[in-house]
């Protein structure tokens, strides 16, 4: 009698553990999201501590194409190294839409690196992050980084022959770890060739226009800047154009 009361308190744990474990799931799914053909394609590479700003302010000046007519908008999406939800160093959690450690991430037009925690330490040392940044980066038509987010681009060796730079007070540890670079200081940002680097913080939305303006013109840029009440003139924005 003890051993079918046993047996019987099994299958009563075991389907409350089914159950408990059903009920979290769909908690942690999410759709990939659906890329339109005709648009480009812009992935954004995030990680546990990635800044905000440097993430929300493109994202947002980026996603805000769609609502503009006549234009080739941008699909915009995030990849991570995981499904799981990614913590902000500020504390948001987000759930990426991709993960290139064990899925085939759509092929990627513009390629955003915002700043992380440990954009200069442990981050490097990522050697399968650092390989799929060299990877995309060298396939995308544009790469642009936000703050720290440099330090990134440069590991993979995408900045070698290109002018960048970073987040100001970095400038010098930037330098010294890469000495071979063209490093710019007391600029918002650079556009050598295909790349653009910023200085991050709230000058993000300032690249992230100047990108939307080299793509759209100056009335789509000027159209969206004014939808988040930003007053955009590039004439004003300290920058360097290489090439």
């Amino acid at each position: 009698m003890r051993i079918f009361l046993w047996i019987f308190l099994m299958i009563i744990l075991l389907g409350c553990q089914n159950k408990i474990e059903q009920e979290k799931g769909p908690k942690f799914m999410k759709e990939k999201p659906i890329l339109n053909p005709d648009h480009y394609n812009v992935g954004f590479l995030i990680m546990d501590g990635v800044f905000n700003t440097e993430l929300i302010a493109p994202y947002d000046i980026f996603q805000h194409t769609v609502f503009r007519e006549g234009i080739k908008a941008m699909n915009t999406f995030t990849v991570a190294n995981t499904l799981s939800p990614i913590r902000t160093f500020e504390g948001l959690y987000i759930l990426p839409d991709y993960d290139y450690t064990n899925e085939t991430v759509p092929h990627i037009d513009i390629l955003v690196v915002p700043s992380a925690e440990h954009h200069l330490d442990s981050d490097l040392e990522n050697e399968q992050m650092i390989s799929w940044v060299k990877k995309t980066g060298e396939a995308a038509t544009y790469v642009t980084s936000h703050c720290d987010g440099a330090f990134v681009l440069a590991k993979a060796g995408l900045l070698e022959n290109v002018a960048s730079t970073t987040f100001p007070s970095d400038i010098n540890k930037y330098k010294e770890m890469f000495p071979r670079l063209d490093v710019k200081s007391e600029v918002l940002f650079v556009h050598d060739g295909k790349y653009i680097t910023s200085a991050g913080g709230a000058k993000s939305f300032e690249a992230a226009l100047y990108l939307t303006e080299l793509l759209y013109g100056k009335e789509i840029a000027k159209s969206i800047s004014g939808g988040l009440v930003i007053d955009w003139n590039l004439e004003n924005v300290p920058h360097i154009k290489v090439n």
